[in-house]
């Protein structure tokens, strides 16, 4: 695609969702082997355009998600370029079985885009939110995750994860007005992380809507001489192992933030690299404390939950000299 000033704002403006029925139209143009299905989000999924410029390489399987793995696995073992869609909790839990046996365990490459992530549909409660699916689909061999951080790297990845060999799951969120937090083009890679500030007294891993609220935390700490490294994990399998090492030899406390439970997501991840070594850094985890909280909108769950920018602040103060 595109990228420059312009199509930055209008993929702010727009939103994920949107931005990827956008990406959708520009692939196909390249690939003309693409298929991709979903289970009745059309609209949602910002294809209406893409369903009926190309109707051969778009399937609506309806509101049978176990189904579009298995629609999906089969196109796939005929060498498609395979996509799927749907909201994220129904993408990824209501048919785990499928993508264990078909993607994990047999190995056919297929791209699932999980719509409206974490908080983003917390007015509907949790059975729309999504805040469980990082620690299933993590333990699942062959499958690569990754939670862009705004509209400008969602495109990236959908198509660094083309590339790919294997499956790979691509976590969205949001509304419209997406925050931009990529201004200009850079490189990206999957399985890379992205320093966004380097600082000397601690570090904010994060991904997803929280690497915006991460990085205005950091101005607000750094008025206060808090020196704040805040880096983009954009990529949580394969986890960059490298970056985390350098932090916790670096720093005396780091800390994650992300829109997920903290059992089994972003912050697991972390801990999990960092118990590899011996190291007297401390880690602090940002997320949803292992609850089912009451709805609302993403913004208000995000106060609630400690993941708003004063949240994150307040949080950072309150550990750093402890």
């Amino acid at each position: 695609m595109l990228i420059n000033d312009r199509n930055i704002k209008t993929w702010s403006l727009i939103g994920q969702r949107a931005t990827f029925g956008m990406i959708a139209l520009d692939l196909i143009k390249e690939n003309n082997d693409l298929m991709i299905l979903t289970s009745d989000v059309s609209t949602s999924a910002g294809l209406d355009r893409f369903r009926k410029t190309y109707p051969n390489n778009y399937v609506d399987v309806g509101i049978a998600e176990q189904n579009l793995i298995g629609v999906a696995t089969g196109l796939a073992s005929e060498k498609y370029k395979v996509l799927t869609t749907t909201f994220a909790p129904f993408q990824t839990l209501r048919c785990c079985e499928q993508i264990k046996v078909n993607l994990g365990y047999m190995k056919y490459k297929i791209i699932m885009v999980g719509l409206a992530s974490g908080l983003a549909l917390g007015s509907l409660g949790f059975t729309h939110a999504s805040i469980e699916e990082l620690g299933v689909l993590r333990s699942i061999p062959n499958l690569t995750i990754v939670s862009p951080s705004d509209c400008l790297e969602l495109a990236k990845t959908v198509e660094a994860a083309l590339k790919l060999d294997k499956s790979c799951y691509i976590r969205l969120t949001g509304t419209s007005n997406n925050p931009i937090v990529n201004r200009n083009d850079y490189n990206f890679e999957i399985g890379k992380s992205v320093q966004l500030k380097n600082g000397n007294d601690l570090t904010l891993f994060c991904n997803g809507p929280l690497v915006y609220n991460c990085l205005e935390a950091a101005k607000i700490l750094e008025k206060e001489n808090i020196s704040t490294s805040v880096v983009n994990m954009h990529t949580i399998k394969p986890i960059d192992k490298d970056i985390i090492l350098e932090k916790i030899n670096k720093n005396k406390i780091i800390f994650t933030a992300e829109e997920h439970n903290i059992i089994g997501g972003l912050g697991s991840a972390v801990a999990e690299v960092k118990s590899s070594v011996e190291s007297k850094c401390k880690l602090i985890r940002l997320g949803i404390n292992d609850v089912y909280t009451k709805g609302g909108s993403q913004k208000y769950l995000q106060e609630l939950n400690g993941l708003s920018i004063d949240k994150i602040v307040y949080t950072v103060k309150n550990n750093l000299n402890k």
